[in-house]
């Protein structure tokens, strides 16, 4: 058997930054290895894990797609998390770089920790930790709880304290060992330049700032990066330092199970308005359409709605679910529901 350590990539980021598309690419493009990916989802509706899955080929069968939806793997390392890694390690044959896309409420620092068990430290490394942050959403100030910050140019007028959403930001980036500025192409130069002075003013060290447009990277840049993070844990401060955990009770999430549509543009028009009228963090999820064989992909980032068909339902049955997610306060089941049926 091997004794050399498998190298182990987390890939973080806000809802809806980019994670799955990254990966997704990778998959495509391994630059000659063999992968194993490890889906993480806030809410017990696996939607990422389901698109990955559908990248499933030699260099990444779907055997080696696990998914984690009961719980955020930063809060559950010991039951679900080390449990899943060792069972990758035990495929035959054995993977040659492991991605773990995390939540995109999950804190990378507490899975650093993890990876500093016995059981582990002797069989992985942590090659690198990959935080995307949305260009666009950074650039207009969506994690910048200061009107000063470089990257707030609106937000709550006198806004001096800590959010939940630039909390979270703020751990990611001062874990990341890169910062893919992803939707570059929306952000456009003035917004990269912008998301980019936000993204350096939160880093705690010297920090690769890269643009990202459809998760289109070379596999060299990202994967073999030797950070050995787990070597320096303490150099990566979070606002959760000190703390015998974590949760994410400033967030939450519900599941909406929807009829057969007849109109993918109506329904893209009910989930805008639902955005628009309501402070939704992300939707996701498939929806049927009466004749068509394909699933409809709706996914939303705050006011940004896309949906397109993406594979054939197959024999799974025709059930529409969307997940959405929001700030507790924000989260009505009721008028959500209501807005999209």
């Amino acid at each position: 058997m091997s004794l050399e350590k498998t190298p182990v990539t987390i890939v973080t980021g806000f809802l809806g930054a980019g994670k799955t598309t990254l990966i997704r690419h990778l998959l495509q493009n391994p630059g000659g290895r063999r992968l194993a990916v490890l889906v993480n989802e806030f809410g017990d509706a696996g939607v990422d894990g389901d698109l990955i899955r559908g990248c499933a080929d030699e260099n990444c069968p779907e055997a080696n797609i696990l998914e984690l939806t009961n719980g955020c793997i930063c809060c559950t390392v010991a039951d679900d998390f080390i449990p899943t890694i060792e069972r990758l390690l035990a495929m035959e044959p054995r993977p040659d770089h492991i991605l773990i896309e995390t939540s995109g409420l999950a804190l990378p620092k507490p899975l650093l920790k993890a990876f500093d068990w016995p059981d582990l430290r002797s069989k992985i490394t942590i090659d690198g930790v990959i935080a995307i942050a949305d260009a666009e959403a950074v650039a207009n100030g969506t994690f910048a709880p200061d009107p000063g910050h470089p990257g707030n140019t609106g937000g709550e007028e006198g806004a001096d304290h800590e959010t939940p959403l630039s909390e979270v930001f703020e751990d990611q980036i001062a874990c990341a060992d890169l910062v893919p500025l992803s939707k570059a192409d929306l952000a456009g130069e003035e917004g990269l330049a912008t998301a980019r002075a936000a993204v350096l003013a939160e880093a705690p060290r010297e920090l690769p700032v890269l643009p990202l447009t459809d998760g289109v990277i070379d596999a060299r840049v990202v994967l073999g990066i030797h950070a050995a993070a787990e070597d320096s844990i303490n150099a990566r401060p979070s606002h959760h330092d000190g703390a015998d955990d974590h949760d994410h009770d400033d967030f939450d999430t519900i599941v909406i199970d929807l009829p057969e549509v007849d109109d993918p543009d109506a329904l893209g028009r009910r989930v805008e308005g639902l955005t628009a009228s309501r402070k939704i963090l992300r939707i996701k999820g498939h929806v049927a359409v009466a004749g068509r064989p394909l699933r409809l992909l709706v996914q939303a980032v705050g006011p940004r709605v896309r949906h397109q068909f993406d594979r054939p339902w197959g024999a799974a049955p025709r059930e529409g679910r969307l997940v959405v997610i929001a700030e507790k306060g924000d989260l009505d089941p009721d008028a959500i529901r209501a807005a999209l049926i």
